[in-house]
């Protein structure tokens, strides 16, 4: 039997611009993931999730599901004719339609897991994970920047530019541990029909949607030199100038505007939506000072969860309450 994981993420800076080939960060959630597990079978491949209450046959399931795909993809990239009989079952921490890489996670575990089960586990690079999980990224996103598939391929913090013909991926320093309050709004939003309505958008007016995304842009090479140089305050107010870009560009909602006000008026340094928008998780910079008043303005206020993280030496560390 063979086990193997990856992180849930969180997009700092960024998202939507980054698939016009603006930069992003994003990081890793380290504690909270999901796990793909490979048995022996007695015949044909069965794959099961038991938190979806879902169990089907690799030969009958439906050429956009997005789990046979990876199994496909990984067959595909190793050379196996045929695969031998086995049981794939993928559990998950992450919540979906949530905006923290729950699809990328579970496709990039299954990928580790078949893999090494095939006895192939030498092709298992980050960035042998990180293409094959973005395949499979097409079908949940329609056109994803890559950046999910890179954060959990690679499970560090990243700055990431969309680039031909290699993306530009870059770890970053943190000068100053980054407490991070994510909350959830309880909304699904699914991120392909988010992103792909920002593309109509942009399609039909393209001169505000590049200016737009070229203000996000500026923003993530912004945060990224504060990071580098522990200006926490500065992170926060360009925290804040990204969430209202992200308003303009419509991928906001009632709920996230209002965690995010709620959060900036109980003492967070900065705040705003992490994620494809609409719905799903937003991200409020704290102290250890205000850090509790900020989650209990939180929940008060409709959050249906409040992880708390913490960003340091390209590390992540999360605590759930």
């Amino acid at each position: 039997m063979i086990s193997a994981s990856a992180p849930g993420k969180i997009i700092l800076f960024g998202e939507h611009a980054v698939v016009y080939g603006r930069p992003a960060i994003a990081a890793p959630l380290a504690q909270l993931r999901a796990t793909a597990t490979v048995a022996p079978g007695e015949s044909g491949v069965r794959l099961v999730a038991p938190d979806l209450d879902s169990a089907q046959w690799l030969h009958e399931a439906d050429q956009n599901d997005a789990l046979a795909a990876a199994l496909r993809l990984a067959q595909t990239a190793t050379g196996i004719r045929q695969f031998p009989p086995m049981t794939i079952t993928v559990t998950s921490q992450i919540p979906v339609a949530s905006g923290l890489g729950s699809g990328a996670a579970i496709t990039a575990a299954t990928i580790r897991a078949v893999v090494e089960f095939l006895g192939r586990a030498d092709l298992l690079t980050p960035a042998w994970v990180s293409a094959l999980t973005y395949e499979v990224e097409k079908i949940h996103h329609g056109t994803p920047s890559g950046i999910d598939n890179t954060v959990v391929a690679y499970e560090m913090p990243v700055y990431f530019a969309r680039q031909q013909p290699h993306n530009h991926i870059e770890p970053f320093a943190v000068a100053h541990p980054l407490r991070l309050l994510v909350a959830d709004t309880g909304v699904h939003s699914h991120t392909r029909d988010v992103v792909l309505d920002v593309r109509r958008q942009w399609e039909a007016d393209p001169d505000r949607f590049e200016t737009i995304f070229s203000g996000c842009g500026d923003i993530a090479q912004a945060a990224r030199h504060a990071i580098e140089m522990g200006q926490v305050a500065e992170i926060g107010r360009l925290m804040q100038a990204n969430h209202e870009l992200l308003v303009q560009m419509t991928v906001s909602s009632v709920e996230l505007d209002n965690l995010v006000r709620t959060a900036w008026q109980a003492g967070a340094l900065g705040a705003k939506l992490s994620g494809a928008g609409r719905g799903g998780n937003m991200i409020a910079l704290v102290t250890k000072e205000t850090e509790t008043a900020v989650r209990h303005a939180l929940f008060a206020s409709g959050a249906r969860t409040v992880l708390t993280t913490v960003i340091a030496h390209n590390t992540v560390r999360l605590a759930q309450s």
